[in-house]
């Protein structure tokens, strides 16, 4: 278990065990699988009228709330179907409203507010249950040539001197056994991760390794969703560590008020890439939270940034 230090109350035995259920849960969902469910996430259907799409509902629900991720991801999606040629994402903004429910179906409208030669503009609103609970605006850019300038990719570990994610889970007290189950199934990444081995040190920075679980179809647009899909996963850690928080601190809501993704280059996540992401500030139950994703040859591929909610309510 390379580069694991201690972080929690749990002794070297109950870290052992829990780790060894998570790994024995992913042995029983193949990777394969896993990534191809994940697929069929993109795979939305026509509503029966123009520019209209839904995602039907789970059967039974995975958590409590739709992970924003897979709405971010819907929705880059369902603008991409009403973009004709080569022009791809370049930058998407988006909020969240309210929380969606796995169970019941999406509802995707996009609206095509414009289309120029080099440029097109789409708006996606997603509904449930009649009500808006996402909006996206999605911006697409036809190849240009032009110069070029990228910021360096900082010093960091490979993936394999990383913790693997389940391990880090596996550490912490506070997540249950249902959530570190739930973790282990549903993974249609390799993720590993780099935090400070102290969360009292005020610093935020920290960065995830992800690649592909097992391989999917050479198409730009899917690796892009992928890309959308994981820019919500740990982003939202870096407002937290400088207070000695994590996602699991009893007491603690959070969760993403807006997003905003540019697109730099092609993505490729069959191969590693690292996402380092980092805080400029908290306040008022709100926190910054900055995201940029290398390729493993240092390549900037994309930037990210969001805005998430932190209510903190004291534990007695």
């Amino acid at each position: 278990m390379a580069g694991i230090e201690q972080i929690g109350a749990l002794s070297d035995a109950q870290i052992a065990d829990r780790l060894a259920i998570a790994q024995a849960v992913r042995q029983k969902n193949p990777a394969e699988k896993v990534v191809h469910l994940a697929s069929k996430l993109f795979q939305l259907l026509p509503a029966g009228a123009e520019d209209e799409f839904i995602f039907p509902a789970f059967p039974v629900a995975t958590r409590a709330r739709i992970f924003g991720g897979q709405v971010i991801a819907q929705a880059l999606a369902a603008a991409t179907l009403t973009v004709e040629g080569v022009k791809q994402a370049h930058s998407l903004h988006a909020y969240f409203l309210r929380g969606g429910d796995e169970t019941k179906p999406l509802h995707f409208r996009v609206h095509r507010d414009f289309d120029g030669r080099t440029f097109s503009n789409r708006r996606v609103v997603v509904r449930q249950d009649g009500k808006v609970i996402f909006n996206l605006t999605a911006s697409f850019h036809a190849p240009e040539e032009g110069p070029e300038y990228q910021a360096v990719m900082p010093d960091i570990l490979p993936p394999e001197d990383c913790m693997d994610f389940i391990e880090h889970l596996a550490m912490d007290p506070n997540v249950d056994e249902d959530d570190l189950i739930r973790s282990a199934r549903m993974r249609p990444f390799e993720m590993r991760t780099h935090r400070p081995v102290s969360t009292q040190t005020g610093g935020s920075a920290h960065y995830q390794w992800y690649r592909m679980a097992a391989p999917i179809a050479d198409d730009r647009n899917l690796h892009r969703n992928f890309l959308a899909f994981m820019s919500d996963m740990g982003l939202l850690t870096s407002s937290l560590l400088p207070h000695g928080l994590t996602w699991s601190t009893p007491g603690l809501f959070s969760t993403s008020l807006d997003h905003a993704m540019w697109f730099h280059d092609d993505v490729h996540l069959d191969q590693w890439v690292v996402f380092v992401m980092d805080s400029d500030w908290t306040g008022a139950a709100r926190g910054i939270n900055r995201g940029r994703v290398f390729t493993r040859d240092g390549k900037l591929i994309a930037s990210v940034v969001q805005e998430g909610l932190l209510r903190l309510t004291p534990q007695a």
